[in-house]
């Protein structure tokens, strides 16, 4: 176990949901299939983000903990479960996201041979454009050389999540940006590693390839290139916020 490395009293699987009635059964039921195998003691903990569904009770009835934010932003539910997570180690995972036992199992070895958090490379359960594959495919080799994890799936030692403030609640998206940043300078200060998995992808759901028309994707798209601090505005980060 490298120097500076917390005695693994266990990880905390954090799932911030807003309205997530119709997929949060199926992940957590996976989840729990997942954390089953571990070497360490897990929880799951599920951010109840102010639904109107039936988001919090199909949670509880799943046997997971269950906490409320009632702040709308993707950021404070993430910081929430931070806060209620008992665990050494954090992860956080989406409501429309399966994760594997192989993916948790790898990121416990990354764990044991000195990564401080990171990530894992993502996919869709559906794609129906080869535009639509390039993008996810340009997304992954962007997150593998520049060391930046997806938000459906990002883990971290929980004091260094406390060290660097947790998510910036300031902004409304791209909050897993800039926390991967912060978390790798922290890592890097300590000796210790911030990396994208080498892992088969975590999948989510397509269900916004669905929702929004591919000239809306692009506008989003071009939207944060050409302003980057559009993250800051929840009119503008409409795209995470939003249900047909």
């Amino acid at each position: 176990m490298p120097p500076e490395s917390p005695d693994n009293r266990g990880i905390s699987v954090i799932i911030p949901a807003w309205n997530e009635a119709d997929y949060l059964p199926k992940t957590i039921k996976a989840l729990q299939h997942a954390v089953a195998g571990l070497p360490l003691r897990s929880e799951i903990i599920v951010v109840d983000n102010d639904s109107s569904d039936e988001t919090a009770a199909l949670a509880r009835a799943a046997g997971v903990r269950v906490v409320h934010e009632p702040e709308h932003r993707i950021a404070s539910a993430r910081n929430a479960g931070a806060s209620a997570a008992r665990g050494d180690w954090l992860l956080f995972v989406d409501a429309d996201t399966q994760v594997t036992p192989a993916q948790l199992n790898a990121v416990c070895l990354a764990i044991k041979h000195g990564c401080a958090g990171g990530g894992a490379p993502i996919g869709f359960d559906r794609l129906d454009s080869t535009g639509q594959r390039l993008g996810l495919a340009a997304w992954n080799a962007l997150s593998r050389h520049l060391r930046l994890a997806a938000g459906c799936f990002v883990f971290a030692r929980a004091d260094l999540h406390r060290a660097i403030g947790g998510f910036n609640e300031r902004l409304y998206a791209g909050d897993e940006l800039g926390y991967s940043r912060a978390l790798r300078r922290a890592a890097r200060a300590r000796g210790l590693d911030f990396r994208i998995l080498d892992v088969s992808p975590v999948i989510s759901s397509a269900r916004k390839v669905e929702w929004f028309k591919p000239w809306q994707h692009a506008l989003v798209l071009f939207t944060f290139v050409l302003f980057p601090w559009a993250g800051h505005f929840k009119r503008l980060s409409w795209f995470w916020y939003r249900r047909p």
